[in-house]
């Protein structure tokens, strides 16, 4: 029975799917009816995920990070689906060390995930996102929590940079 499910026939890319509140979102939205497909940089725990949610989930293993494996996720959706309805661009990390500890290594690692990967998740799906579609970005509280410091505040600031982008589709 399909009536009521709110994302029936909906298309939706999920990075950082493997577990958390990726793996809770998208089991929730294929649960709603969507088709989702889940990234992962771990092959293994990618595959438990899929099976975990059952059907109507794909999974494609990458790190948001490294722009040749979003350019394999899109081009997997656009050779399957066709389209997208919804991104939420959940992948991220978070190690906190004392400012004083912070490597050039730490900062990249970070930074690359967090903030760079959001935004190519993002610019990458915009050629195969509906009109009227979603762009959903889970940060961190990081940046207003008086935590130690971590890449996660241009993260925060990222969605406010991206709504002001010209356009109708933004």
């Amino acid at each position: 029975m399909t009536e009521g499910k709110k994302l029936q026939g909906k298309v939706v890319v999920i990075t950082g799917g493997t577990e958390g509140i990726g793996l809770a979102t998208a089991e929730l939205f294929v649960k709603e009816g969507a088709y989702v497909f889940i990234t992962g940089r771990r092959q293994q725990q990618l595959d438990e995920a899929v099976k975990a949610i059952g059907g109507n989930v794909s999974g494609v293993q990458g790190d948001v990070a490294k722009l040749a494996d979003l350019d394999r996720l899109y081009e997997t959706v656009a050779k399957t689906q066709k389209r997208i309805d919804i991104v939420f661009a959940n992948a991220g990390v978070g190690e906190f060390v004392p400012l004083g500890d912070v490597t050039e290594e730490h900062f990249d690692k970070l930074f690359n995930i967090n903030v760079r990967g959001t935004l190519f998740t993002v610019q990458k799906a915009l050629p195969l996102l509906n009109d009227g579609g979603s762009i959903i970005l889970n940060g961190s509280v990081a940046s207003v929590k008086g935590l130690p410091p971590s890449a996660s505040t241009p993260q925060v600031r990222l969605p406010s940079a991206l709504s002001c982008e010209p356009g109708p589709r933004i």
